[in-house]
């Protein structure tokens, strides 16, 4: 079963967040804990999951996580999961893609 889900990791170690999207969050993150072929990720092995937005579509995600990372702003992503609202509002403003 699908999951469309835009996921974003978050690294004390690099204080860095990761923005992405994927159909199977715990397939994603499996990879992440087990592979070395992401340059970004693999420099730290502490990702944790800092927020999710789940989707009704693949579109949908993908149309998320491009307005998200084009924000490049992580006052944004912190709010994201501090105002409930600003989520809702992505999701209503995406909901037809």
């Amino acid at each position: 079963m699908l999951n469309p889900t835009v996921y974003i990791l978050s690294s004390a170690k690099l204080h860095r967040c990761y923005i992405g999207f994927t159909n199977d969050l715990d397939e994603r993150m499996k990879f992440y804990q087990n592979s070395e072929s992401n340059k970004f990720t693999y420099n730290a092995d502490d990702w944790e999951i800092f927020y999710t937005i789940k989707c009704s579509s693949k579109v949908q995600g993908l149309k998320i996580e491009t307005h998200i990372k084009k924000m490049k702003s992580k006052i944004y992503i912190e709010n994201l999961k501090k105002y409930p609202e600003i989520t809702l509002k992505l999701l209503e403003k995406y909901k037809d893609c």
